[in-house]
């Protein structure tokens, strides 16, 4: 009984902090609980019916006594919040030199594919010691990507990207699950997350003959799609280049900016007319209906190739 976990295995380099606020909250429950239910347990004894204790000199106002159990809570509750926000940022910000990892969730798989091509279904293979990024998106309904070990849990959307991030610490296969209930196979949408030695995880990477980089995929879906006719660096006239786009500041036609992230190449793709690039027409049509959430994220890795960041709008004369 005693080698039975409260917790599982904390394998990221944020477990141990979550798993630290998580006692300090139930720490200070217990502890003011402890004293809230003795002051009822004594007081209920001490005045109950009949009992013979003298009621006589009741205080109405106390004011140390009502600063006192105002002012703590207020320190604590505080405290408690910035520790928490601190945390929350640190779990949904991640590193500039994160790997990224795309994740496509459907009913009831998780389809995994690496920049350099590799792809999974149920597995996902890493490095430890290196973080992790993983752009997400789901192709049917609300998944969610829980991996208890890590203490990582992001919800996987349909018809938008989400992110989250992980730094493995210790080598090993830890669960994979979805957290989110996603129909009747929901209990079977699960996998595992390998963590390997550096060298290890090379060697897994260079395993796969078959394996074509997603820039390069995606730079024959960009020819394929005929992107070229528009986005090239000498047809600057029909669209802006997408040479340097990744990370810039993009103005549009209605005046605001928008950073050139994952979620706003898709959204060019998908609803070009959304976010209309200032100094140009509208001329692109959607491809919604005809790329794959696959091609989407291979496409946007050849963008990603292109460079940046520069800012889009201001690419007509170079």
């Amino acid at each position: 009984m005693w080698d039975f976990p409260l917790l599982p295995e904390a394998a990221s380099s944020t477990a141990a902090e979550v798993d630290a606020l998580f006692w300090l909250l139930i720490g200070v429950a217990a502890f003011f609980g402890g004293i809230i239910t003795a002051g009822l347990v004594y007081f209920n004894i001490r005045y109950r019916k009949n009992s013979k204790a003298s009621r006589a000199g009741a205080v109405s106002e106390h004011l140390p006594l009502e600063l006192l159990w105002s002012i703590v809570p207020l320190v604590i509750s505080a405290g408690i919040f910035g520790w928490g926000a601190k945390l929350y940022f640190d779990m949904h910000v991640p590193p500039e030199h994160a790997r990224e990892v795309y994740v496509v969730a459907k009913q009831w798989m998780w389809k995994i594919q690496h920049p350099q091509g590799n792809r999974e279904i149920n597995e996902l293979h890493v490095p430890v010691g290196v973080p992790i990024k993983l752009v997400m998106t789901s192709q049917d309904v609300i998944h969610s990507f829980f991996v208890p070990a890590f203490r990582v849990k992001q919800d996987v959307l349909p018809g938008r990207y989400t992110t989250t991030w992980f730094e493995a610490t210790k080598p090993g296969e830890y669960h994979l699950f979805c957290a989110e209930y996603c129909g009747t196979s929901h209990a079977s949408m699960k996998g595992r997350v390998v963590v390997m030695k550096q060298e290890e995880f090379e060697r897994w990477l260079a395993g796969s003959r078959l394996a074509e980089p997603m820039t390069a995929s995606g730079d024959q879906l960009f020819r394929q799609f005929g992107c070229v006719t528009c986005h090239s660096q000498t047809s600057q006239e029909r669209g802006p280049s997408l040479h340097g786009l990744f990370g810039s500041t993009v103005r549009l036609a209605d005046g605001s900016t928008v950073t050139a992230d994952e979620r706003y190449i898709r959204e060019s793709i998908l609803n070009p007319g959304g976010a209309l690039v200032a100094g140009y027409k509208p001329l692109m049509p959607t491809y919604a209906q005809q790329m794959s959430q696959e091609q989407l994220f291979q496409i946007i890795e050849y963008i990603k190739s292109l460079g940046g960041p520069q800012i889009a709008g201001e690419r007509k004369n170079p």
